[in-house]
């Protein structure tokens, strides 16, 4: 428990909050009268959704709030041109800091149909990129990381929660290539290559009224982990 509550506080120095608060949580688990850390853990909480509040593209995405919201009718959907599926965000990220062209950002940024029903799940931004040879995946996650405070997973060395991940609809797990991969007290953990697409996070926030704390992983892990236990 000592050595969690180092590595928590490590995070927190890092700025990676979300990580903090799942160590600080595992910590509670194991001993529910920890004042500390439950005096740590409101601390950090209400720090993250200070930030979510103000807006901040650098925090992991609403990783703190509660969600009380009705699902929206399948024909309320979107077009993907009009839903915020981080395409601003990324475009910083890779065009502003001349990692890839416009014309390559353009082509290779993926529109998916929100009312149809994916059968399998779509490439994320940084896998087409790796697909035509014009950015290494590797470089893609590094400039993700170095942007957003969210932990990286390696999902290939993560024991999935089969039963959780089923819970969700499929049909936005495959579309948005993200994995609700384990749940820990009150969270859902969630694994994308996308961590600023708020789309996804809303279809996530419509399917269950949970405290979601996003992280980082390989478009590879996640294909593979979505292709086995997504039916």
């Amino acid at each position: 428990m000592n050595t969690s509550k180092r590595i928590a506080q490590a995070y927190v120095m890092m700025g990676q909050l979300s990580s903090a608060i799942l160590e600080y949580e595992g910590v509670l688990q194991r001993n529910p009268e920890d004042a500390e850390v439950r005096n740590a853990l409101a601390e950090l909480e209400n720090k993250a959704s200070s930030l979510n509040i103000q807006g901040s593209t650098t925090e992991p995405v609403d990783a703190t709030k509660h969600f009380t919201k009705t699902p929206k009718k399948s024909s309320d959907a979107k077009p993907a041109s009009e839903s915020d599926d981080g395409k601003k965000a990324m475009q910083k990220i890779f065009v502003d800091s001349k990692l890839i062209a416009q014309a390559d950002f353009d082509l290779s940024w993926p529109k998916p149909d929100l009312a149809s029903t994916p059968s399998k799940p779509l490439d994320p931004f940084i896998q087409i990129l790796a697909d035509k040879n014009i950015l290494p995946l590797e470089k893609s996650l590094k400039a993700i990381a170095d942007k957003h405070r969210c932990g990286f997973l390696p999902l290939d060395r993560y024991d999935i929660d089969v039963e959780l991940v089923r819970s969700f609809p499929a049909a936005g797990l495959r579309r948005w290539c993200i994995l609700p991969f384990d749940r820990m007290s009150k969270s859902v953990l969630v694994a994308t290559a996308n961590p600023f697409n708020k789309q996804a996070q809303q279809e996530l926030e419509e399917a269950a009224k949970h405290r979601f704390i996003w992280y980082l992983a390989s478009p590879v892990d996640l294909v593979k982990a979505l292709n086995k236990v997504v039916r």
